[in-house]
């Protein structure tokens, strides 16, 4: 398993910081976000994109992705010069992907209507990534108000479009159990994120972003079991772990409690 690490998991680390927790705890690389503004805290620290990215390499790790535009599905001319902008930092910083976020707000989920506005956003947003050889991740997200829940959906309008060179899915562990689970699509994946849910009080329709903690014995996701699937079906990208509770962002000692963590559904991966 290709451990992966993304900031929002230790967002009060400064940026060096959370590239030297990555090394230390043995990630091939990591994923920049641009939208801590609630903290301070700009892209790359405000380093210059390409200082960022030799940084990165400096410290033996990719920069995975770069995260993120939102709402990537609610198409207009602000949205195409974010997609532009983001491309180009992540161009000059050497990242790998950029990450597209679909409307999360109850709005556009009608049946018809938000395909079309995917779709006229991905048909737009394809020729920006050819232009610039870069490569888009797509999240769906599971939440009942989100105008893109489903994985079928997206890998239907991205093979529409005879676009699957640019455009690939993430795999939210947390995101396809809220979105009632269905296909895996390994082929079409370029990440996974991981994180838990532990409380046991919580239907899934109460389930948020706050209460996403690091993997132990008591996940209800089925971290593992989504894990191995995508693994066993030839996925052979990196894991990388994106938690937004706020326990788990003030760990005093991330390195330890993520490094177990990681080393146990490795364990687990192994046990079969």
């Amino acid at each position: 398993m290709q451990r992966a690490l993304n900031q929002m998991t230790v967002p009060h680390l400064s940026f060096e910081a959370f590239l030297d927790l990555a090394a230390d705890i043995g990630c091939v690389g990591v994923e920049a976000r641009n939208d801590m503004d609630a903290l301070g805290r700009p892209l790359f620290d405000g380093m210059a994109a390409e200082a960022a990215g030799a940084l990165v390499l400096a410290k033996g790790l990719r920069l995975i992705g770069l995260s993120q535009v939102y709402p990537f599905n609610s198409w207009d001319e602000t949205r195409a010069s974010e997609v532009a902008g983001l491309i180009a930092t992540a161009k000059a910083a050497g990242a790998e992907t950029i990450s597209l976020i679909p409307r999360n707000d109850g709005t556009g989920l009608g049946n018809g209507e938000r395909q079309a506005n995917a779709r006229i956003a991905l048909k737009a947003i394809y020729p920006m990534l050819v232009a610039e050889d870069m490569r888009a991740l797509v999240e769906p997200l599971g939440f009942g108000r989100s105008s893109l829940r489903f994985k079928e959906e997206v890998v239907g309008i991205i093979n529409d479009l005879q676009a699957t060179d640019r455009f690939k899915l993430v795999h939210d562990t947390f995101h396809h159990i809220l979105s009632g689970g269905g296909p895996l699509y390994p082929e079409q994946t370029g990440i996974i994120h991981i994180s838990a849910i532990v409380d046991p009080s919580l239907s899934v329709g109460a389930m948020e972003d706050e209460h996403r903690v690091l993997v132990d014995e008591r996940d209800r996701l089925e971290n593992v079991s989504q894990i191995k699937a995508l693994l066993d079906s030839g996925y052979d990208g990196p894991v990388s772990y994106e938690c937004f509770s706020p326990k788990t962002q003030a760990l005093s000692d991330p390195k330890t409690a993520i490094s177990q963590s990681f080393a146990f559904i490795e364990a687990k991966l192994a046990r079969g």
